[in-house]
C-alpha cells in the first residue's frame, strides 16, 4: 500500500461514471502475491480516503478482504460520486488533484473538464438542508447501533454528518429522529386496480430506520404461502421474493429524492404489489448502466447508517439480485418517480390472497353494521391496556415487559399476556436479544 497512490486511484474511480474496484496484493501480471498486514493495511486504506479525498467519499467506497487462489488480497470497491469532481486533498481541485479513469489508468483531468463537473455538480443535498426543527432526539437511532455491538459517541452526529457548514442539524438529521413529519405510505387494495382500498396505514414520524423495518416486517407478514403437493414433493410457494423485497423496501427509502418532501409509496394488490420512490434516476445515470448494477448515490449519508446497521450495503450488488428475480420488465422508470412491479408468484397465490382481501372487506362490513354499545368494561379495560403498552413501545422501543408493568401500574403477567397476543397477531415484533433487543409496532 505504500507503493500505491490509493487516493489518486480511487479519486480516478469516484468520478468515473461506473466506479470501479481496486485490488491490492495482486501484481502487474494479475498474479496473488497477498498482504503481510491484511488488518493494518486495511485499516491504514480507509483512513487515507476519509481524509485524503475532497469532498467526502463516505459511503462510496467499502475495503473488505477478497481470496483469490487461496490467497488473501484487499478489495476496495468505489461507487461513482454524486459531487464531481472528486479530488486529493492536498492539491485541491486542480489537475494534480484531480483524475478520470480512462481505460486501465487515472489519468488527470484538464482544466476545462473540472471546470464542467464543478459547474454540473448537484449543490443542493440533504446534508445541506437545514432540519425543519432542532430540538431533535436520536433514542430510535441509538437503539439500531447498541443492536449491532455499535456505540455512538458523543461526537456521533458530527461523525455521521447531521449538521449543515453552520452547526444546525440537517435534513439527514430530521430523517433519523425520534420524531418528525415524513411518513411512508403503505395502502392495501382488494382488486387489481385503486378501486377498492381497504386499508390505508403509515408508517414514519419516526426514525427512517425503524420506519423502514415496520415496512418490511409488514411484508413478511402478508407474504402469503401456498402449499402444492407433488409427490413425493411438497412444493410451497410465497407471493414474492423475500430477499429481493427487502432490497426494494431499503433502495425506495436510502435512494428517494427527499427534496420534495414527499416519502416514498408502498401498493399492495391482489395480483402484485409496486413501490414508488420519488426522484427518477440521476441526472448522470442512464437505464442500461442502472440495470448493470452501477450506483450513482443520492443520499450517501443514509447509505453510510444504513450500512452501519446492516441494512443495506449500498454499492449495487441488491440491483444483482432483483434482476435475477424479476427481471427489467418490472421497472417503470418516470421523469421524477421510480415505480417497480413485481407480480405474484402463481395463480394459487393470487387466488389466496383474493380470498383473505374479501374476508377483510367482508369483516369491516360486519363490523360497521353491526355497532352495538354492549361493551363489557373488562373488554374496554383490556383494549386500553393494549393501547397503552403500544404507546409505551412507541415512545421507548427498548422498554421491558416490568417496566411496562411499573409504568401501567398493572400485574407484569397481564402485560407478558398482551405482548404475546400483539405478537401473535403481528402487530408488533421483537427484535435482538431478550436483555439487549427492542419492540417495532408493526400494524397500527
Amino acid at each position: 500500500t505504500k507503493e500505491l497512490d490509493i487516493e489518486k486511484e480511487v479519486v480516478a474511480f469516484l468520478n468515473y461514471r461506473e466506479g470501479g474496484i481496486i485490488y491490492i496484493g495482486v501484481d502487474d501480471n494479475g498474479t496473488p502475491v497477498g498482504v503481510k498486514d491484511i488488518d493494518g493495511d486495511m485499516l491504514k486504506i480507509k483512513d487515507r480516503i476519509r481524509k485524503g479525498i475532497l469532498p467526502s467519499p463516505m459511503g462510496l467506497f467499502d475495503v473488505t478482504v477478497d481470496t483469490i487462489d487461496g490467497v488473501n488480497i484487499i478489495k476496495v470497491f468505489v461507487a461513482s460520486g454524486s459531487e464531481k469532481p472528486y479530488y486529493k486533498a492536498h492539491y485541491g481541485m486542480s489537475e494534480r488533484g484531480c483524475y478520470m479513469r480512462v481505460g486501465t489508468a487515472a489519468e488527470p483531468m484538464t482544466t476545462m473538464q473540472i471546470e464542467e463537473l464543478f459547474a454540473s455538480r448537484v449543490r443542493n443535498s440533504l446534508r445541506k438542508i437545514c432540519a425543519p426543527r432542532q430540538d431533535l432526539t436520536f433514542i430510535q437511532l441509538q437503539i439500531y447501533y447498541n443492536g449491532k455491538g455499535k456505540t455512538l459517541g458523543e461526537d456521533f452526529a458530527k461523525t455521521l454528518m447531521l449538521y449543515t457548514d453552520d452547526g444546525k442539524y440537517n435534513y439527514i438529521a430530521y430523517l433519523l429522529a425520534d420524531n418528525n413529519d415524513v411518513s411512508i405510505k403503505f395502502a392495501k387494495y382488494a382488486g387489481t386496480d385503486r378501486d377498492k382500498l381497504i386499508e390505508n396505514n403509515e408508517y414514519g414520524y419516526c426514525c427512517l430506520l425503524k420506519a423502514a423495518d415496520a415496512v418490511m416486517e409488514r411484508f413478511k407478514i402478508e407474504n402469503i404461502i401456498t402449499t402444492t403437493k407433488s409427490y413425493p414433493f411438497r412444493i410451497d410457494t410465497p407471493l414474492w421474493d423475500t430477499p429481493s423485497i427487502r432490497e426494494m423496501v431499503l433502495n425506495a427509502c436510502v435512494h428517494n429524492d427527499f427534496f420534495g418532501e414527499v416519502p416514498p409509496k408502498f401498493e399492495l394488490f391482489c395480483d402484485h404489489l409496486e413501490i414508488t420512490s420519488t426522484g427518477g434516476l440521476p441526472s448522470d445515470l442512464k437505464e442500461d448502466e442502472f440495470f448493470r448494477g452501477v450506483s450513482v448515490p443520492r443520499n450517501k449519508e443514509l447509505i453510510r447508517i444504513f450500512r452501519d446497521v446492516d441494512m443495506g450495503e449500498g454499492l449495487g450488488s441488491g440491483m444483482r439480485l432483483i434482476m435475477k428475480q424479476y427481471g427489467k420488465e418490472c421497472f417503470e422508470f418516470m421523469p421524477h418517480f421510480l415505480r417497480i412491479n413485481i407480480p405474484f408468484c402463481s395463480q394459487k397465490s393470487v387466488e389466496s390472497s383474493k380470498q383473505i382481501n374479501q374476508e377483510t372487506i367482508d369483516g369491516i362490513t360486519r363490523n360497521t353494521t353491526q355497532k352495538t354499545t354492549q361493551k363489557t368494561t373488562q373488554k374496554t379495560t383490556q383494549k386500553t391496556t393494549k393501547q397503552q403498552i403500544l404507546d409505551a413501545i412507541d415512545n421507548k422501543p427498548s422498554i421491558t415487559a416490568l417496566e411496562i408493568s411499573e409504568m401501567l401500574h398493572v400485574s407484569y403477567d397481564n402485560v407478558r399476556y398482551h405482548l404475546k397476543n400483539l405478537k401473535t397477531k403481528g402487530i408488533i415484533v421483537h427484535k435482538g436479544s431478550d436483555k439487549g433487543g427492542y419492540w417495532l409496532v408493526v400494524i397500527k
